[in-house]
């Protein structure tokens, strides 16, 4: 998938589903919970159990969705990833190395970033697009909308204690698209296997975000 394409998905979408799963059924739980509640971009951590399988199984399993992987830390990460059929990839992180390998493999890839010299870094570096991270640690909507002045031709994804209210105001803000973790996934309903409410979690956020007020 080329950066364009890529693109074009965050501005359709809006939100990426983060996956970190300590079992492969459960993630494979999460991710198809995720996707009944209408999101169409699957991360799975790359620090989750056996994620080449649970990102082979999820290709198979929810083909109208587009599945990458987080948390990659090295070139390795990167080849296994894309050799399980991962489609995009994010990192906490900005490596070059790792950029310029994604590039190689065509695999949109999202490094991570937090000041606007990390930003312009990253994006100078070859990015497909910038995450903002931890996003919650810095302001939130507000920190966005200040980037948002000089750097407006970054696509800019901020994660990190996102939440399914929140969302809305960082896309207002201006990021091309948000990432959830814990707060679309509460360990409560995962430990109780409560698909249904991950769902109509899942369900609220693609609705908020795909018919703003």
């Amino acid at each position: 998938m080329d950066r364009d394409s890529f693109l074009a998905l965050l501005r359709q979408h809006r939100a990426i589903a983060v996956i970190r799963a300590a079992d492969v059924n459960v993630g494979l739980q999460q991710a198809q919970a995720a996707a009944a509640g209408g999101l169409r971009l699957i991360e799975i951590t790359w620090n989750s159990a056996s994620p080449e399988d649970l990102v082979h199984k999820l290709r198979h399993y929810l083909p109208h969705c587009t599945v990458g992987i987080g948390t990659a830390l090295c070139p390795g990460d990167l080849r296994d990833a894309a050799a399980a059929g991962a489609q995009f990839c994010f990192c906490p992180h900005t490596d070059p190395e790792l950029i310029h390998l994604a590039q190689d493999l065509h695999i949109p890839l999202v490094p991570g970033a937090l000041t606007p010299n990390e930003i312009v870094a990253a994006w100078r570096a070859g990015a497909a697009a910038v995450k903002v991270f931890p996003i919650s640690a810095v302001g939130g909507a507000s920190y966005i909308r200040s980037l948002r002045g000089p750097l407006g031709h970054i696509p800019l994804v901020p994660t990190g204690g996102v939440s399914v209210d929140s969302a809305a105001s960082l896309i207002q803000a201006g990021a091309i698209a948000v990432g959830l973790s814990s707060e679309l996934f509460p360990r409560s309903a995962v430990a109780a296997e409560d698909w249904g409410h991950i769902s109509q979690l899942s369900s609220h956020l693609n609705h908020s975000l795909t018919h703003p007020v």
